[in-house]
């Protein structure tokens, strides 16, 4: 019996994380823009006791070739994801919500006010994705020429996150004494203006929602480079990761628990969830004919478009797609994601073709697949989580809605006859499901009041 049952994340784009499940039959085809549909997903979710569901997030639609481009709808035409769970949050009564938020092209006052809301809104079952951006594109919406150097935008989402965690603590738990009688509606020694001024923002604050149900909504964050993780350990309590070797993925979750130790936070105070594309048949050769019939519909300008983000400065047209990438056009350094570069190069060495590697990024961009019965399915989970590799694992479907009724009916049961996934929620907000600790608010837990007869 684990010591702690595992969380579960499902990871939703719009038809699913195959780059062609849009053209799957069973797959939602107008998935991006049909509200029923999320709702649908989120209920299904919710049924079978995940912890909560996951949005990412970009600000730009993809650049590239339109041609290829036109045969991959994803991120071309969907929903703003904070809009979206608030409006998931209210068909459900327990299963959390995490969206994706860039710190390079938002403000920490709006980001704090949106969250907050959302965590009223749900009533505590929010969480914020931090990202810093690795879309080139997102710049040129913002008024920039170019995007952020990813040190300086790291750097940036330091601040920011700091002055977002301040805002949430403006007004103290139990600053709203709401008497009619006495005509007092709040405490004013229990409101903190924040009064920030840094290298990139100056905020003064406070915020005007009242402090979140959960002290603070909870903070993910999946960077995987040196930095990325520097920032993880010292921010985030939910961190997505793509290793697909359980080796690699142990040593992963130590390396965050050791570099959370070294500034003074618990490991007890992070989850690792790696993320997971599970594709199920009644045997194994009926999941590799899913799987097989996916990657049929993938044409080789739709593959090169997948590789063009991890590779921006790189024209991938004039290579032979049944060859590597020749090594001349890796360049060690990218604007974009590291990680990602990182795994490319691994790829590449290993002599995988241009073709190997984009029909491997379809499936699940990269993220760790099983092909097999349920019980393979579940078997690798537990496997993953008695090694000590995961606190739990993000469920990406290959194509939606019946990669995610698949797995529901099929391998939660597994989990759940085997001790390791609830049967029933025990609690009602984020935190609880994930059995993270509600922050206590840093001024009344410092014993500070505000004296100030002005704000």
């Amino acid at each position: 019996m684990p010591e702690r049952k595992l969380s579960l994340g499902a990871f939703f784009h719009p038809t699913g994380h195959h780059v062609a499940a849009w053209r799957h039959p069973a797959s939602q085809i107008d998935a991006g823009t049909n509200i029923d549909h999320y709702i649908d997903l989120a209920q299904r979710a919710e049924v079978a006791h995940f912890d909560f569901v996951f949005l990412a997030d970009a600000l730009a639609v993809r650049h590239g070739n339109l041609a290829a481009l036109s045969r991959w709808p994803q991120y071309m035409a969907y929903f703003e994801p904070t809009t979206l769970i608030a409006a998931m949050s209210t068909v459900t009564s327990r299963i959390g919500f995490v969206a994706t938020a860039t710190t390079s092209y938002n403000e920490p006052y709006n980001i704090a006010r949106r969250y907050a809301s959302l965590d009223h809104i749900s009533k505590g079952r929010v969480g914020w994705n931090v990202v810093t951006s690795s879309n080139q594109d997102e710049a040129r919406n913002f008024s920039r020429s170019a995007h952020f150097d990813h040190s300086e935008r790291y750097r940036r989402a330091t601040e920011f996150i700091e002055i977002v965690k301040g805002l949430w603590d403006s007004w103290e738990d139990d600053a709203f004494v709401r008497d009619r009688d006495s005509g007092l509606y709040f405490d004013p020694a229990k409101l903190h203006p924040l009064d920030h001024s840094g290298d990139d923002f100056k905020v003064r604050g406070p915020l005007n929602v009242a402090r979140p149900p959960q002290g603070h909504p909870v903070i993910v964050q999946a960077g995987s480079s040196d930095t990325g993780r520097d920032f993880a350990a010292a921010f985030a309590e939910v961190i997505f990761t793509s290793q697909t070797k359980l080796d690699e993925a142990t040593a992963f979750r130590s390396d965050l628990h050791e570099r959370a130790a070294r500034i003074g936070r618990s490991p007890g105070e992070i989850r690792i969830m790696p993320g997971f594309n599970p594709i199920i048949g009644d045997t194994v050769e009926e999941a590799h004919e899913k799987r097989d019939y996916l990657q049929s519909l993938i044409s080789p300008e739709l593959g090169l478009a997948l590789l063009a983000p991890i590779l921006p400065e790189v024209d991938l047209s004039i290579c032979d797609v049944d060859r590597p990438i020749p090594m001349s056009l890796l360049r060690e350094t990218t604007n974009a994601s590291k990680s990602d570069l990182k795994r490319l190069v691994e790829q590449t060495e290993a002599g995988m073709t241009i073709r190997q590697i984009y029909m491997q990024y379809a499936g699940a961009r990269g993220q760790n697949t099983v092909i097999g019965t349920a019980q393979d399915v579940a078997d690798h989970m537990i496997r993953w989580a008695d090694a000590g590799a995961v606190d739990g694992f993000l469920i990406q479907p290959a194509h939606l809605p019946v990669g995610l009724s698949e797995f529901a009916n099929r391998v939660v049961p597994l989990l759940q006859e085997r001790g390791y996934f609830r049967s029933e929620y025990e609690g009602s907000t984020l935190r609880e499901h994930l059995g993270l600790p509600r922050p206590a608010n840093r001024y009344a837990s410092r014993g500070i009041r505000n004296t100030s007869d002005t704000i």
